[in-house]
């Protein structure tokens, strides 16, 4: 009797698979491994990553905050934060992750505003260099 293969979800996606999805390479998925930053939920019997639903959700969550320049702490910390806000906690673990989010929301609103603005500037060049050749 063949025994039945259990979905993928609970299986977990390879690395390869997580890549097609988030649009990041599997090198940059290593090095989150080896910094700390995002770890698989589960290895496979022969090694291999696994990663579940809620770690594709953290990585697109990383994958969200790169272009707007955050380091890896500043990455890490939201994420730990998140958690805690998400899950139980003491009322001063959650006010300090409170706290963290806040910063972090501060400093994205920031960036987002300089990256706008780098836009505005990209369209302008664009526009002038389309006018010299018409």
């Amino acid at each position: 009797m063949q025994k039945e293969r259990a979905p993928l979800s609970e299986l977990g996606l390879k690395i390869g698979e997580v890549t097609q999805l988030t649009g990041l390479s599997d090198s940059t998925l290593r090095h989150y491994d080896s910094v700390g930053l995002i770890s698989p939920s589960k290895r496979s019997a022969g090694g291999f990553r696994l990663y579940d639903d809620r770690d594709v959700q953290r990585i697109l969550l990383i994958r969200r905050m790169k272009p707007l320049g955050f380091s890896l702490d500043q990455m890490r910390d939201f994420l730990d934060a998140a958690d805690v806000v998400r899950g139980e906690s003491s009322a001063s673990e959650r006010a300090q992750a409170e706290a963290t989010i806040a910063g972090i929301r501060e400093e994205a609103h920031a960036r987002y505003a300089k990256l706008q603005k780098q836009i505005g500037y990209a369209e302008d060049f664009l526009g002038t260099i389309d006018a010299l050749e018409g």
